[in-house]
Parts: C-alpha cells; sequence; structure tokens
C-alpha cells in the first residue's frame, strides 16, 4: 500500500539571482500550482577579510552604504522577478540562516533552492548552500540541479 504524496501549501524559494535558482523557482511554480510562494533572497553580509600590514589578514565587515546599495538594487532585480500573488522576503546576514529563519518564522512546509555543480576546490572552501539546508532544515528541502 503507497502513502499519498505530502502536499506542500507554504513553499519558500530561496532567490539569489543565477540561473540555478531561476530554474528552481519556475520549478516550484510549475509543480506544486496552488501554493503559497515566498521567494527569499538574502543579501550576504558574513564577515570578510582583507590583508593586514604583517602579511596576514583581518576580519571586517561590509561598510552600511554598500550593504544598503546591494538591498537596493537586489529589490529592484527581486520586483522583476516576482509573480503576482507571491510574496516576498529580503534579508541581510548569511544566507544559510537566513532561509531557515525565514522558513521557520513564515510557517513553510517546504523549501525550494536551485543547485549548480561547483569546481572540487569551490566546494571545498565554500561549501554549498542547498547541501547544508538539506542537513539543517526540519522540514523538506527540494534541491533543484541546474546545469
Amino acid at each position: 500500500m503507497t502513502q499519498p504524496s505530502p502536499t506542500f501549501q507554504k513553499i519558500l524559494v530561496g532567490v539569489d539571482f543565477s540561473d540555478a535558482s531561476r530554474h528552481a523557482l519556475d520549478v516550484a511554480r510549475t509543480r506544486f500550482p496552488g501554493a503559497q510562494l515566498k521567494l527569499a533572497h538574502v543579501t550576504d553580509a558574513r564577515a570578510g577579510t582583507t590583508p593586514d600590514l604583517m602579511g596576514g589578514v583581518t576580519p571586517t565587515l561590509p561598510d552600511p552604504a554598500v550593504l544598503n546599495a546591494l538591498e537596493d538594487a537586489d529589490a529592484s532585480v527581486m520586483s522583476r522577478v516576482v509573480k503576482p500573488g507571491e510574496e516576498t522576503v529580503q534579508l541581510v546576514g548569511d544566507p544559510l540562516t537566513g532561509l531557515l529563519d525565514a522558513a521557520q518564522e513564515w510557517g513553510a512546509d517546504l523549501i525550494v533552492v536551485g543547485t549548480h555543480p561547483q569546481g572540487m576546490l569551490e566546494h571545498f572552501l565554500l561549501g554549498s548552500t542547498a547541501e547544508k539546508l538539506v542537513a539543517r532544515s526540519r522540514i523538506p528541502v527540494l534541491s533543484v540541479r541546474h546545469g
């Protein structure tokens, strides 16, 4: 006896404006007609590093003016991506934490994100946000591969 597949009503879609995330958004729109979609974009504001005079690196936080400019640019792009009836949320911080928090706060029952092949070094240094979401999320995550 087969069990019925779950019905997802509230779907959070991670949007970073890449081809992979646009493909994931298309999949969410097509595969889950009638579900509420919330498009979530996280402007990455994690600390970076800059070289220091002693040959090392110093952690730095992004300039608030730069963050504001990034947020404004991202909001402009988001306004062209969202369709009538869909909601959006724009966050600043770590993309993984931002998506998990947004999904929990909204009461999402599915997270959809795009993923794309990474080089070995890129994967080692940065990891995959999609993989980390799958590992840490309390709700199902649909990782949609592109490319």
